[in-house]
């Protein structure tokens, strides 16, 4: 496993299974709510899940399985790989509450064994804001494109670029272009109570632009389909979120 993602792994171990349970409730909450409708617990990529029944979907960096799990009940058949074992706890438990089964593989993506998962799926899916915690773009992306199938399709969803130079006041930070590996705070630890927080271990992040990432994606060997832009979550006019469509 690769330095930074060890140190990631670590961090990402540290009570994310409270985390959890505080922002999305029990597992058999979170299951009831998904069965009432799965294909909406899937939010604003339902147009791209037309049809999965018999599909072999990799949900990569699948956390909690808040994704993989409306999949599986919709009919695919779906392998999460994410580094948390702690995020496997809750996926699992959230499969078992549904009714229904996943596939969860721990461990860094670098070390996914290509030879039993070379061209195996259908669809892979990206989304939660990912990126970040890798800092080799083109390695990354390799492997991508050795796990799909010939005539399969990536559906990357992530933070957009811009999101990172946009402050609490809509005010303009110029950091768009920067390379840096830097640590950072863990994403759930602002939920934590703030004599807390000092305990919870740093993460090692590397933004991209938009042109980085999708360059990478064509180099890699996929053709671009579709790259879509999505408002802020509460409808502010500015790019918060973007979703890229490629094929193999």
């Amino acid at each position: 496993m690769e330095k930074t993602s060890a140190i990631n792994k670590t961090a990402w171990e540290y009570r994310a299974y409270e985390f959890w349970r505080q922002r999305d409730g029990a597992p058999l909450d979170k299951a009831n709510e998904i069965l009432i409708n799965p294909k909406a617990s899937l939010k604003k990529h339902q147009d791209y899940f037309q049809e999965v029944t018999g599909k072999r979907i990799a949900n990569l960096c699948g956390s909690n399985g808040r994704k993989a799990v409306p999949l599986a009940l919709l009919g695919a058949d779906v392998t999460v790989f994410d580094i948390s074992e702690e995020n496997r706890r809750y996926a699992l438990e959230l499969a078992a509450c549904a009714g229904t089964e996943i596939e969860y593989i721990v461990g860094d993506i670098h070390d996914i064994d290509l030879q039993t998962y070379q061209h195996q799926f259908d669809i892979l899916y990206l989304e939660g804001g990912i990126l970040h915690y890798f800092h080799d773009l083109e390695a990354f992306a390799s492997i991508l494109f050795a796990l799909l199938k010939p005539g399969g399709k990536l559906i990357l969803s992530d933070y957009h670029p811009i999101k990172r130079c946009i402050d609490g006041e809509s005010q303009y930070i110029p950091r768009y272009f920067g390379q840096e590996i830097y640590e950072a705070e863990i994403a759930y630890q602002s939920h934590f109570d703030p004599a807390e927080q000092t305990e919870f271990p740093k993460v090692m992040l590397r933004h991209y632009t938009m042109s980085e990432i999708v360059n990478t994606v064509i180099r890699s060997g996929f053709t671009l389909a579709q790259l879509d832009e999505h408002r802020g979550w509460n409808g502010e006019n500015i790019p918060w979120e973007f979703t890229l469509v490629a094929t193999r």
